[in-house]
């Protein structure tokens, strides 16, 4: 990563049990001490400090933990046994990040188990790469309410429990100097799937989102893919949100919702140097990532190869913005 020009790491936690978003040359890499998240389990300052060390010894920062898993909210969520739990273990996460110097926590609140997030894996785009993509032709039936739920749940009763999470964590957030980044639904879009409702599935949602509980410390992971999946204008996007932004997903779709396929960043529905000089113009300074790329010839489940030309492209964009 340092030879690609990356300046910045974001981890992604794993726990045995708890779905998390992890590949699995990843995870099962021989002699890996992978960062272990659960309610039981929240690591530890020197644990932090310990793989804070590790970047700074190949000249990266340790910028933050990507995203919550599923089993670290999904209780709130639905306001289930295991609730008090998951917000307390969010709680001590938050203190461990900012007492180690890490200062973003990624989340998002997304009804896991419902739906894939994409319907093939398989899709083809340039050259014969392979890439995920969502058609919601492809559904084999949606369970209502979903397969692990007991009923359904209705808006106002997920926002409720939503808007009780903030309350609880974003003290403790502003306290440890730690700014929380909530990521949209994905697909976004759909008011419900499978009888549970979908949040964060447009803009809309967001300026909620951010007006629930107002903090300086809760701001947007702002997926760029997402948006382009609803066909938005991304530069408008970008410059609707502006301070909210904590960092950024930069990928982007051929399509959009109810069909689209994830593809390479210089073809997709938005024009990536306009999206680079929104940012620019207001004012972000945070990490730009990778997020999902097409699997390319030769590659691993990482897209090791893959993701060095899409971080080579990234680094086009930026040094092309400075320069505009």
């Amino acid at each position: 990563m340092a030879q690609m020009g990356v300046k910045d790491v974001f981890v992604d936690a794993v726990s045995p049990g708890y779905e998390a978003d992890a590949y699995p040359d990843d995870v099962e890499t021989e002699g890996a001490r992978h960062l272990e998240l659960s309610p039981a389990s929240v690591p530890s300052v020197e644990r932090l400090r310990e793989l804070d060390e590790l970047f700074a010894d190949h000249g990266l920062r340790f910028a933050g933990v990507h995203s919550l898993h599923y089993g670290m909210y999904g209780d709130v969520m639905f306001d289930r046994e295991g609730r008090d739990e998951q917000v307390a273990a969010v709680k001590t996460l938050l203190r461990n990040l900012g007492a180690a110097g890490i200062d973003t926590l990624g989340y998002q609140w997304n009804p896991r188990g419902v739906v894939p997030m994409r319907t093939a894996t398989d899709a083809e785009v340039r050259g014969g790469a392979h890439a995920t993509a969502w058609d919601e032709a492809d559904l084999d039936g949606v369970e209502t309410p979903a397969g692990e739920l007991d009923r359904a749940y209705t808006e106002a009763e997920c926002w409720e429990y939503y808007e009780g999470f903030l309350e609880a964590v974003l003290p403790v957030a502003e306290e440890a100097g730690v700014r929380m980044a909530l990521h949209p639904t994905d697909p976004p879009g759909y008011e419900e799937l499978g009888g549970v409702p979908r949040l964060f599935r447009n803009a809309e949602a967001f300026d909620r989102a951010l007006a629930a509980v107002p903090s300086d410390a809760h701001g947007l992971k702002l997926c760029l893919g997402c948006f382009s999946e609803l066909g938005a204008d991304i530069p408008a996007v970008i410059r609707r949100f502006g301070d909210d932004i904590v960092f950024v997903h930069f990928r982007d779709v051929v399509g959009t919702v109810p069909a689209f396929t994830e593809t390479f960043l210089d073809e997709g529905n938005f024009d990536p140097f306009a999206a680079m000089e929104a940012l620019l113009e207001v004012g972000f300074d945070g990490p730009v990532l990778l997020d999902h790329v097409p699997h390319v010839e030769g590659d691993t489940e990482w897209r090791h190869r893959s993701r060095a030309y899409s971080a080579g492209y990234l680094r086009c964009l930026i040094d092309g913005r400075r320069q505009s």
